[in-house]
């Protein structure tokens, strides 16, 4: 095992549930989602059998939901609660293996521990912001060869890879991280040359976020200059659902009221 995982780290390019819920979702308008229709056909119907599914999360800190949530939920516990209790599939298993401070090199290097003993079907994967960091000295290219390893690994094991591009940032107080945008623009090329389902939190942070919040998305959603805070991640959350076309804006996940009153 340790020489397999030698021998990946080395292809790494480093510089030095129930019928009627379903009749209340709505589509996805105003999101950013590239797509084969393939693949997203394939997640609806693995959401509509009766046989539970594996569903794995990776990343960096933000799909970790390492300490800016302030123990909110982070995103991929959102989808967990819209998964196993709202819709009724508390068989399925939802994986978390993303790990603070990561890159597309850290994760490349761990495959078969981040990823494949699990045997997911569907693995959904947000990185980037570190991989911007200039002290990383990971360049855009190289980000790109090391996506693009991931996601063909994935697809060899018969899973569904799943790509969500980091949330905007306050470049002007993470200056070391200015050049995020070159690695979201990488990100798009990746989703429409590979075909992938794309979840844009970039593009949507700045349009139809932007546009609920009055322009007090960053104030309202994130934590610190890069990481969600506990309602940034509950967007986050949304948008992936409504790609899946699972969103119901009455479920308390989907931002509908919770409050059951005192007994």
């Amino acid at each position: 095992m340790l020489n397999r995982r030698r021998f990946l780290g080395n292809l790494c390019m480093v510089s030095t549930g129930i019928t009627g819920l379903w009749d209340k979702v709505l589509p996805s308008p105003g999101i950013d989602l590239k797509n084969n229709g393939h693949d997203l056909s394939r997640i609806t119907g693995l959401l509509k059998r009766k046989e539970p599914v594996k569903w794995l999360f990776t990343g960096d800190s933000i799909t970790q939901g390492a300490k800016h949530t302030h123990g909110m939920r982070s995103y991929p516990e959102v989808f967990s609660e819209r998964v196993r209790w709202e819709l009724g599939r508390p068989r399925d298993v939802i994986i978390n293996t993303a790990i603070s401070g990561n890159t597309s090199v850290d994760l490349c290097r761990d495959l078969d521990q981040r990823i494949f003993q699990y045997q997911p079907q569907v693995v959904l994967l947000m990185l980037g912001t570190n991989d911007a960091a200039l002290q990383k000295k990971i360049t855009p290219e190289h980000f790109k060869a090391n996506m693009t390893m991931i996601i063909d690994r994935i697809r060899t094991q018969n899973g569904i890879p799943v790509l969500l591009s980091p949330n905007r940032i306050i470049a002007t107080k993470a200056p070391e991280r200015s050049t995020l945008k070159n690695y979201i623009a990488v990100l798009d090329e990746l989703a429409a040359s590979r075909s992938l389902v794309y979840i844009n939190v970039w593009s949507e942070w700045d349009t139809g976020l932007k546009q609920k919040y009055q322009g007090q998305q960053n104030a309202r959603l994130l934590n610190d200059p890069l990481h969600p805070n506990g309602f940034g991640h509950q967007e986050i959350a949304i948008l992936l659902f409504k790609a899946f076309s699972i969103y119901d804006p009455a479920a308390s996940t989907c931002g509908g009221p919770y409050y059951e009153g005192a007994k």
